[in-house]
C-alpha cells in the first residue's frame, strides 16, 4: 500500500472536486469561462501573499490556485477532452524533454549547448520550445499578460538569443536617451503616448538588467504611497481637517512627517 503523504492528499483533492461538481449547485455551475477571472484574482492574491513574506498566506493562496486547477481538469474529463492525469503526464513528459542535461545528454543535438549556468538552462529552453513548433522566440508570451510584465519577459526571451545590451550603463544610456525623445515629443505635442511606452520600455529593461522586479517595484512603491496618504487621511480627522479643502503644501507637510515615522519604524 503506498503511504505517500503527498499522494493521500491529493487523492483526496480529487474525490473532493468529484463531490462538489456532482452536490453543490454552485460547483455544478461552474465553467472554463467562468472561473477565468476568479483565477485571475487567485493568481493575484498569491502574488499579494508572496510580496508580504507572508508563509502561511502563501500556503492558503497556493491551495486556492491548486482548486482551480483542479477544477478544470474535472471540466474537461466531462467533455471528454483531457483529465488530471493527462495534464500531469503532459507536463511531466514536456519537463524532461526541455531538461535534457539532466535526462539526456545535449551533445546529442548540436543546437543545444553543454549546461554550465542557469543562463545556459534558459538558453536551450528557448531552443527547445522552437523544436516543440513554437515559431518565434516570442510567441510564448500571453498577449494578456499584464503590460509591465510582458515588457520583462519580452526582454528576458530575447535575451536568450543575444538581443541584449553587454553593460547596464549601455542600458542607462538608453533609458536616457527615450526620456529626451519624450521631452521632444511633449515640446512639439507629437507621439507622447508612444514615446512614455518607450520610456517605460526602457526603465523595465534596466531593472531587469539590475535584477530588480519592476513590478515588485512598483507595487512595493503602490503600497507606500496608500501608506502615507493614509497617514495623511488619519491627521486631517485628527486636527478637523476636511482633506478635500487642505491646501498641497498642508498635505505635504504630513506626508513629510509619513517620510520621518518610516525611518524611525
Amino acid at each position: 500500500m503506498n503511504t505517500d503523504s503527498r499522494l493521500i492528499a491529493f487523492s483526496r483533492l480529487l474525490q473532493i472536486m468529484d463531490e462538489l461538481r456532482e452536490k453543490c449547485p454552485w460547483d455544478q455551475k461552474q465553467t472554463n469561462e467562468t472561473l477565468r477571472q476568479l483565477t485571475i484574482e487567485e493568481t493575484y492574491e498569491l502574488s499579494d501573499a508572496i510580496l508580504k513574506n507572508e508563509s502561511n498566506s502563501i500556503k492558503e493562496e497556493l491551495g486556492d490556485v491548486l482548486l482551480h486547477i483542479v477544477f478544470y481538469a474535472k471540466i474537461g474529463s466531462e467533455k471528454n477532452e483531457f483529465d488530471i492525469t493527462s495534464i500531469i503526464n503532459s507536463l511531466c513528459d514536456k519537463l524532461v524533454f526541455r531538461h535534457p542535461h539532466i535526462y539526456g545528454d545535449t551533445s546529442d543535438d548540436k543546437d543545444l549547448l553543454k549546461v554550465n549556468s542557469e543562463e545556459d538552462v534558459k538558453k536551450n529552453w528557448e531552443t527547445l520550445k522552437l523544436k516543440e513548433g513554437r515559431k518565434s522566440i516570442l510567441g510564448g508570451v500571453p498577449r494578456s499578460l499584464p503590460s509591465m510584465n510582458k515588457a520583462y519577459r519580452i526582454q528576458e526571451k530575447a535575451k536568450q538569443v543575444g538581443f541584449e545590451w553587454e553593460t547596464k550603463e549601455e542600458v542607462w544610456t538608453k533609458v536616457e536617451e527615450e526620456i529626451n525623445e519624450l521631452k521632444e515629443a511633449i515640446h512639439t505635442s507629437t507621439n507622447i503616448e508612444e514615446e512614455i511606452g518607450d520610456v517605460l520600455f526602457s526603465l523595465v529593461n534596466y531593472a531587469r538588467f539590475t535584477n530588480i522586479d519592476p513590478d515588485a517595484a512598483l507595487e512595493k512603491c503602490n503600497n507606500k504611497f496608500i501608506t502615507r496618504f493614509n497617514f495623511i487621511e488619519e491627521k486631517a480627522k485628527q486636527n478637523n481637517l476636511n482633506i478635500a479643502e487642505m491646501s498641497l503644501d498642508e498635505m505635504d507637510k504630513y506626508w513629510n512627517e509619513a517620510k520621518l515615522y518610516e525611518r524611525k519604524n
